[in-house]
């Protein structure tokens, strides 16, 4: 997965364009051309304080990085939320952690090398599409006797989900990452990205995505994200954070 509508400069690629397609969005360099920020320059720095997680709550809190390919984008992040406790780069002031995990296991162990936090940052390898992927999430939620993460990130990973196993699996996923947050940040690829996912492959001679073509979901998949969750998922969407610079969409959810 990548770990995370294309940009208004019509140069700028989805992930299925330079340097290459990724079947899964595991795209090995992928933060050489979405540097994480692009996300971080619309997330506040003060959201944990926020969503209710603020410097005098005594709590451990725990964060979720859906598809976090080689983990850039998760240390960034949880520098960016903590970087106001963290002058010096001491995570001892506020007991956060943050789980990221990525189907692709040489992106994981990239992550797990270059990690500069390992006590506080945990990257694993896990396809959550698998019957008992979210077991290894309430495994790892129970260790700090919790029941959900304070906040899940899902960057771009939608689209790779939806292409590679259906609509059911789409809206499926929605409702797993849902279960598992009180908070839910999401951005999800706008449609276009799909037919320069498949475009891409075709041009390369590659098989194309198994559901393309059978797909009934399209169009504005940011609302249809926004529905699901909405209406099945017990969510309701509390902020929109604007679009990045590929204009895409960062909606905050909140568990009702």
């Amino acid at each position: 997965m990548a770990a995370h509508v294309e940009s208004a400069n019509v140069n700028a690629p989805c992930e299925n364009e330079d340097p290459g397609a990724a079947h899964y969005g595991n795209f090995i360099n992928y933060y050489t051309f979405n540097p994480p920020g692009n996300r971080l320059s619309l997330i506040p720095t003060t959201l944990l304080q926020e969503v209710g997680y603020g410097y005098d709550i005594k709590e451990t809190v725990l964060l979720l990085d859906v598809g976090c390919n080689s983990g850039d984008l998760s240390v960034a992040l949880y520098r960016h939320l903590l970087q106001e406790q963290l002058p010096a780069g001491d995570s001892s002031k506020r007991d956060v952690h943050l789980l990221g995990f990525d189907l692709d296991k040489d992106l994981i162990l990239r992550a797990q090398r270059s990690n500069p936090l390992p006590q506080n940052l945990t990257f694993i390898p896990l396809d959550i599409m698998q019957e008992n992927a979210c077991h290894a999430l309430e495994v790892y939620l129970e260790k700090f006797g919790c029941s959900r993460f304070h906040l899940c990130t899902c960057f771009a990973v939608t689209m790779w989900v939806h292409l590679n196993h259906g609509d059911a699996a789409f809206l499926e996923f929605l409702s797993r990452i849902a279960r598992l947050s009180q908070y839910l940040l999401l951005e999800a690829q706008p449609w276009k990205c799909y037919r320069s996912a498949a475009r891409r492959l075709r041009k390369l001679g590659r098989n194309d995505f198994d559901h393309f073509k059978t797909l009934k979901i399209r169009g504005d998949m940011a609302a249809h994200a926004t529905d699901h969750l909405e209406k099945n998922c017990d969510m309701e969407l509390v902020q929109s954070f604007g679009n990045t610079t590929w204009d895409r969409n960062l909606l905050l959810f909140k568990r009702r």
